[in-house]
């Protein structure tokens, strides 16, 4: 089954540049923003937030991976980075032998919270000041429409992957196909 390639318009690749040019320069000035003020990459904040957000500002690895931007072995990295920080705990899941549970310690939550007010600021001058409300509106839902169509794209099913393949064994590993129970790291 062919078909043919679906070009982009001379406005769909002016778009797309912009696009991409407007997500790279949002992430690198708020990623400088968190590294000058907090010596905090903005992926590591990620991972406090949504742990301070969790019950008991814990998640297991598991789900913190699917929460965050993380694969699950770069997850386990900067995991292990923030415990020698001393800003998150992990702990072995009392009801599954393989799993564990990152959880945010006193420290890290006092770190969160010394960095977000700065981060707030930046996300606002980068991203949110330079739109009216309306446009805010519609970058979210614009946003949430993207988000699902990469989502749909990406995902793939275990009986689908061709397991002779490598990068069939990628796609398998961050999908969650392979080892899903297994939260070690």
């Amino acid at each position: 089954m062919s078909t043919a390639t679906r070009w982009l318009s001379d406005d769909e690749q002016r778009t797309w540049r912009s696009f991409l040019n407007a997500c790279q320069s949002i992430f690198a000035a708020v990623d400088a923003q968190l590294l000058r003020d907090s010596g905090l990459p903005h992926g590591y904040y990620e991972i406090l937030v949504h742990l301070s957000e969790a019950p008991d500002r814990a998640l297991r690895m598991s789900q913190l991976a699917r929460a965050s931007t993380f694969s699950k072995s770069r997850l386990s990295h900067a995991v292990a980075r923030l415990e020698e920080r001393g800003w998150v705990q992990r702990q072995d899941c009392p009801t599954d032998r393989r799993g564990q549970i990152a959880m945010l310690t006193d420290a890290g939550f006092d770190m969160l919270a010394a960095a977000a007010p700065g981060h707030v600021e930046q996300v606002r001058r980068v991203l949110l000041d330079p739109l009216t409300p309306d446009q805010v509106r519609q970058l979210g839902e614009i946003s949430a429409a993207i988000s699902a169509a990469a989502r749909s794209g990406m995902e793939v099913s275990c009986s689908e992957a061709d397991l002779t393949d490598l990068t069939g064994l990628a796609g398998l590993a961050d999908s969650g196909c392979a080892g899903e129970a297994d939260d070690e790291g």
